[in-house]
């Protein structure tokens, strides 16, 4: 390959071909995956990675899942209750400031009024308030943007929906047939082809 180009991969628990083993997936360990997340974007390569909750990825990377989170420079999340997960999801929103005022009143011979003000914080979304979110609603953070809730897009309304498998059967990507075209491709004198 010449030139620069960005390589994007993927990794989850559902694959998307028919046979498993032609999927990368997350749930064999990769080995030493927190160095490499760590310096793959220097190379122009991106790691998406799909999970239903972050307990999983602590499950197979251990001490190691934090880094692995660490750098990812955003984060989706479509809904779940699992605890680990909502209760980090909680604390990375972080608190929002609410003025209390309080109105007291004491009878006795003398009526007297008070009236107390204070500034506290509230969680911005709370733990019971994630796991029963809207199923329409996402929360996305960003690195150095404040995460926001969002409507979730409707992928029926893209202009390439048309394309979809969903919209088609005869939309399929069949794996099989793609790699067993492997022997017609056209070289040209400016090709270089290296073997590893």
């Amino acid at each position: 390959m010449m030139g620069n180009y960005h390589a994007r991969c993927g990794a989850g628990e559902k694959p998307e071909v028919v046979k498993p083993e032609a999927y990368l997936s997350l749930f064999g360990l990769i080995p030493k995956f927190e160095k490499l997340i760590a310096t793959i974007r220097s190379r122009e390569i991106s790691a998406s990675i799909i999970l239903q909750a972050q307990s999983q990825l602590k499950a197979i990377y251990k001490d190691h899942a934090d880094t692995i989170v660490g750098n990812c420079d955003s984060t989706l999340f479509l809904g779940g209750k699992e605890k680990t997960t909502v209760k980090e999801l909680s604390e990375t929103l972080g608190k929002e400031t609410i003025d209390l005022y309080n109105t007291s009143e004491t009878r006795s011979n003398q009526k007297s009024f008070g009236l107390n003000y204070q500034k506290t914080g509230k969680e911005l979304m709370s733990q019971d308030e994630i796991t029963v979110m809207d199923g329409g609603k996402c929360i996305y953070q960003l690195r150095g943007v404040r995460p926001f809730l969002s409507d979730k897009f409707d992928i029926t309304k893209h202009k390439n929906y048309k394309l979809l498998e969903d919209y088609d059967e005869r939309n399929v990507f069949d794996i099989e047939k793609y790699v067993t075209r492997k022997g017609k491709a056209k070289i040209n004198g400016n090709t270089v082809i290296t073997r590893l």
